[in-house]
């Protein structure tokens, strides 16, 4: 692989509360997705949603891990309408992970460019796989692993490397959570000879076994309203804290805006 066949560049970046995030739009980050999949060129790719954007700023080591991605594209609306406000992106829409993981696949099946997901459980991905074949039946799923819900040993890690680069796929599609898949994808970007997409809960969506938040909703950055009401016990504190830390930093941002990177 040389880097003369690539022939679309990175989307630009912008700082946001120290975060670095990629002003793009679906056709754009699908185009370089897959162009680089064809390539099996390793990029890593992240969708930036209000709660990882906060954890970030209060993680150094996840912060590091995220500025070292490729693309890290505005996954909430608050997160886009952050960038048009700071920087004036004119952003039109958010680059939502679950619904650019659908139209990736929709491409990859076109462009016969095969699919690996790693993450949640047997259960999932295989509720995952039957749903996306028959949305895409001649989407080529090279491989499905759930891995142990636990640190994995340095052998293990060099057996999942060794699996997913045998398979030959395109696009490694990461379903481990927040922050967890962003470190894998990381840390393994030079061994990996595919794109690394941290979708976080498309995996489940896609599967049927967590409901997503309606259009309109999703539309006027309520999704975490939606959420909270589904787990109100497990998911105030995060809401609360994060969305108010978000007001204030964005606030405390638009008097004093960051250079871009």
């Amino acid at each position: 692989m040389h880097q003369s066949q690539i022939t679309k560049d990175l989307p630009p970046k912008f700082v946001i509360f120290d975060v670095k995030v990629s002003a793009t739009n679906y056709d754009e980050a699908q185009d370089i997705i897959i162009e680089y999949a064809k390539n099996h060129k390793p990029i890593i790719v992240d969708h930036m949603p209000v709660h990882g954007l906060i954890s970030a700023v209060t993680d150094p080591h996840f912060k590091n891990a995220l500025n070292n991605f490729d693309i890290v594209a505005p996954d909430g609306q608050p997160v886009r309408w952050a960038l048009n406000l700071l920087y004036k992106t004119n952003l039109k829409d958010r680059v939502y992970g679950p619904e650019l993981m659908l139209r990736l696949c929709e491409r990859a099946a076109n462009d016969k460019v095969s699919i690996y997901l790693y993450g949640s459980t047997e259960k999932v991905l295989a509720k995952l796989k039957q749903n996306l074949l028959t949305k895409f039946p001649s989407l080529l799923i090279v491989g499905l692993e759930s891995p142990p819900f636990r640190p994995l040993s340095e052998k293990e890690v060099t057996d999942t490397i060794n699996r997913i680069n045998d398979s030959k796929c395109g696009i490694l599609f990461l379903g481990l959570g927040c922050p967890k898949q962003e470190i894998f994808a990381f840390e393994h970007k030079n061994n990996i000879n595919a794109v690394q997409m941290c979708v976080g809960a498309a995996f489940d969506f896609h599967a049927g076994t967590v409901k997503q938040a309606p259009p309109w909703m999703q539309k006027r950055g309520l999704e975490w309203a939606y959420r909270f009401f589904q787990e109100p016990k497990r998911l105030w504190k995060r809401y609360l804290v994060t969305n108010t830390l978000f007001l204030f930093l964005l606030i405390k941002y638009k008097f004093r805006p960051p250079r871009d990177h």
